[in-house]
């Protein structure tokens, strides 16, 4: 889905010319990726970068709406965060398992799209497709660069992954970074304001003010107003220690 979002190469603040960069962000379920990264998302594609999304499952049944007014609702969204493709795969909700066909399809994804960073959610959760996803995404990565093999496209490795909030615990985010999204944050909870049959209890979205509560939070921690956290189980390096708010 096309944004309407003004592209630039993006810059360090010594000047530095950074390019730009291909992101993909992968839930287990519509909405998730818009609850953990909205926000991110909206700023990465605003500095100029292509971003994708993927949602492995559709969703699926739930308790309200149905198949087709799940799929409107995350097409909308996508169309709200302005990213240039969004991909459902078809493995089960529900009963989403870590093993090899559900590893191969996310790494076929990775291969066609070619991101430089993924965006996954938190390994600990007490939604069991959460975290089986999780690590869906981190075989996925490896799996992605395989040569021999009967895998649609070419290898490819992304070089960073990061991990998003969005867990059933009430749990304490080891946050190793986190993003300034307050210039876009009305527009995630305009994202998320897509999926009424899913959020819409009595009139009211409780999902936006809890989501809103969280990224004050999270904001304050680095002197913003809105923040979204993220995990890295590897090192995070800089070229400028200007690049650190």
């Amino acid at each position: 889905m096309g944004g309407n979002a003004r592209h630039h190469e993006p810059r360090s603040p010594s000047g530095k010319r950074l390019g730009t960069r291909t992101v993909l962000a992968i839930g287990p379920h519509p909405d998730d990726i818009e609850i953990g990264v909205g926000g991110t998302l909206l700023t990465l594609a605003a500095a100029g970068h292509a971003v994708h999304m993927l949602d492995v499952t559709d969703g699926e049944p739930t308790p309200r709406g149905d198949p087709q007014t799940r799929a409107g609702e995350s097409a909308r969204a996508a169309e709200v965060l302005g990213v240039r493709s969004r991909t459902t795969l078809d493995l089960p909700n529900r009963y989403l398992m870590d093993g090899v066909e559900a590893r191969t399809k996310v790494a076929e994804v990775i291969r066609r799209i070619r991101p430089d960073l993924l965006l996954v959610p938190y390994w600990v959760d007490a939604h069991p497709d959460h975290v089986h996803a999780s690590h869906i995404c981190d075989a996925a990565r490896f799996q992605a660069k395989f040569t021999k093999t009967d895998m649609t496209g070419e290898p490819w490795y992304p070089s960073r992954i990061f991990y998003y909030l969005c867990s059933h615990l009430r749990i304490e985010f080891p946050a190793d970074l986190v993003v300034d999204v307050s210039a876009h944050f009305k527009t995630k909870t305009e994202a998320l304001k897509c999926y009424a049959s899913q959020f819409e209890v009595d009139g009211k979205l409780p999902v936006v003010d809890l989501m809103t509560r969280y990224a004050a939070y999270f904001g304050a921690l680095i002197g913003a107003e809105y923040g979204e956290p993220l995990v890295s189980r590897e090192p995070v390096g800089v070229t400028d220690i200007r690049d650190i708010i």
